[in-house]
């Protein structure tokens, strides 16, 4: 069940309430709609507190707090800065993620996205472990019609970044976007390895590719990769999909770290800007 049907449940009450146990009951709601326990904690300590007075207590109250908290969740995460107006060029972005968040189709849209605002992007194709995700992005690249920078499976990934960085400094490329292998978080080598592209690329950004539908597993995903490696931004994926609704809320208010976009497809125009008005208005039409 969704989460904005779960919330008729409160938003049908009629009169003054037990605000204690209606909190309780919005906290458990949050909770079966995948948002992880912390968040869920604070947006009800948020709802308490805005019923310290009695008179407060009627319906359309609980309806403007609750949309009030869940909108000021989502809005830290609104980012600050614009991607498509940045001064550095080339400006490298460089996307990390696990297997099975999208990152290879995301590095596509994002190179799509930026060529369709009229960007020149060149790509890396850094995941060398796998011949599939190198094909796989070549043929984005050639639906798009830009440059991918790659080598045999098995080379070095960071050359291939070193490689890619270097052509778009000769060509005078704006955006250089580096595609890598889905890192397992809790894989040490694995994470050197990634540690290792990111001081050979010295990235401007660094985007996290998260899965909706993985819930609170996206949240400790998220939390490891910042520990571990460090992230500056973060592109959810299978929002389209996410039926709960509820993990967004996780990812937006845990890591002070900026949503970019959401993934709401599988098409490579199937990247939206982060938009928290639209989610909400989604909870509450």
């Amino acid at each position: 069940m969704a989460l904005k049907d779960r919330l008729k449940s409160i938003l049908g009450r009629k009169g003054q309430e037990n605000i204690s146990a209606l909190a309780d009951q919005y906290f458990s709601i949050l909770l079966e709609s995948d948002v992880n326990y912390d968040t869920a904690e604070y947006m009800r300590d948020k709802f308490l507190s805005k019923f310290s007075d009695p008179e407060a207590m009627v319906p359309d109250n609980y309806i403007s707090a609750m949309k009030s908290i869940m909108t000021d969740v989502l809005v830290k995460a609104v980012p600050k800065t614009n991607l498509m107006n940045v001064e550095k060029k080339p400006y490298i972005i460089l996307f990390i993620g696990i297997n099975g968040t999208g990152k290879t189709t995301t590095v596509a849209k994002m190179a799509k996205y930026l060529s369709d605002h009229g960007k020149t992007v060149v790509v890396a194709a850094s995941d060398t472990f796998r011949a599939g995700a190198i094909d796989q992005i070549k043929i984005h690249g050639e639906k798009i019609g830009i440059r991918i920078i790659s080598q045999q499976m098995g080379s070095d990934p960071s050359a291939v970044a070193f490689d890619a960085i270097e052509h778009a400094k000769a060509r005078n490329v704006e955006y250089v976007i580096i595609d890598t292998a889905g890192r397992m978080q809790n894989n040490r080598n694995l994470s050197e390895e990634m540690k290792k592209i990111k001081r050979v690329s010295k990235p401007d950004l660094v985007i996290l590719t998260v899965d909706a539908l993985a819930a609170n597993d996206a949240v400790e995903q998220a939390g490891t990769f910042l520990n571990n490696i460090g992230f500056d931004a973060i592109i959810v994926n299978k929002m389209d999909t996410d039926a709960r609704g509820g993990a967004i809320f996780s990812i937006a208010h845990q890591f002070g770290k900026p949503i970019l976009f959401l993934g709401t497809g599988q098409k490579l125009e199937d990247l939206k800007p982060y938009d928290p008005n639209e989610i909400i208005s989604g909870i509450f039409p």
